[in-house]
């Protein structure tokens, strides 16, 4: 297992949570040198708050946890594309590496002429989070 795949599998953690709870399943991890030092999973319904993604209750634990916004030598694993929202945070925190799984088709950055100045990997674990929200989407119909 590679270190990507390793953190990933802590972010699919968090969309697990995120699933149990009702909320669309994306969880976030950022990563500090081999330290997981911010976590986070989708809390809009329960916090009833549109702003409350993975990523930025990722980033805001990070923050807290090393006491400073600026995350300059954190990256951050997302189980899904990030929005141009969480992209934006991303950004402002100063992290320099992204790493996400799925691709988002109607939300998700790369669907809009932006050039963040990251280093990009996708694709990791990205069967096992499409799979999450499918499942996710599947029951949400039968209800």
């Amino acid at each position: 297992m590679t270190d990507n795949e390793k953190y990933m599998a802590e972010a699919l953690k968090e969309a697990e949570k995120a699933f149990k709870e009702e909320e669309i399943p994306i969880g976030a991890v950022c990563v500090l040198g081999e330290e997981i030092v911010g976590r986070g999973y989708n809390r809009v319904e329960s916090l009833n708050d549109p702003t409350a993604h993975a990523e930025i209750l990722a980033i805001t634990a990070a923050g807290n946890h090393i006491k400073d916004w600026r995350l300059d030598d954190v990256t951050i694993y997302v189980t899904v594309e990030p929005c141009l929202m969480c992209l934006g945070a991303i950004t402002l925190a100063r992290i320099k590496r992204l790493v996400y799984g799925c691709k988002e088709p109607r939300f998700g950055f790369s669907n809009y002429p932006v050039e963040p100045d990251l280093d990009i990997s996708q694709g990791i674990l990205a069967d096992k989070a499409s799979g999450l929200l499918k499942e996710f989407f599947r029951l949400r119909r039968q209800e």
